[in-house]
């Protein structure tokens, strides 16, 4: 069944097909929301509280537009939410020895451990994540939802209400500006 049938038939009585459209999007909307927040527990927390609103709104939903666009829309508007609301918690990097009373820095253990290989994906990774949340939010949103969210052309420019072409265009500028960042690793 489409996605816009299952609404249908959820609609209709059949509230046990939602578990079906939780199965085909969870994954890509948690990957989209831990993308915006960075934080898994969060992502996945928030993509629960997602799927429960589009539960409770299923009623308003147009089948005359795909549902995954309807989704990551909610799922952009919570994560927007979700982010205005954060408090960061800052923690002191210093603590009183006991014994001594003097101040001294915690020993953070490195998170650069293992095989050669498995460093370099890390360093490339967060090279990668640290270019993409570097860009401008047009672009950074736009990657987002293509990489991260894995919609179409069509489904980012339903979902922002753009021109396909501008779509293409950002989503074109925006990989240049990540090449251009990235050019240290591309050459390795």
């Amino acid at each position: 069944m489409s996605d816009e049938e299952l609404v249908a038939a959820i609609l209709g009585g059949r509230q046990d097909l939602f578990g079906e459209l939780v199965e085909r999007y969870q994954g890509r909307l948690v990957n989209y929301l831990y993308r915006i927040l960075r934080n898994v527990d969060e992502a996945h927390d928030l993509a629960q509280d997602v799927f429960f609103k589009v539960y409770q709104a299923l009623d308003g939903f147009n089948p005359k537009y795909r549902f995954s666009t309807w989704l990551f829309r909610v799922g952009q508007n919570a994560a927007i939410d979700f982010l205005r609301k954060r408090r960061f918690k800052l923690v002191s990097l210093q603590r009183q020895d006991s014994e001594s009373g003097e101040s001294q820095q915690w020993d953070l253990p490195s998170p650069e451990r293992g095989p050669y290989g498995d460093l370099r994906n890390r360093e490339r990774g967060g090279a990668i994540q640290e270019a993409i949340e570097e860009l401008p939010w047009e672009y950074r949103e736009l990657i987002l939802l293509r990489h991260y969210g894995e919609m179409s052309y069509d489904e980012i420019a339903q979902l922002k209400e753009m021109p396909l072409g501008t779509v293409k265009n950002k989503l074109f500028r925006g990989r240049q500006m990540l090449k251009e960042k990235l050019a240290d690793f591309l050459t390795d």
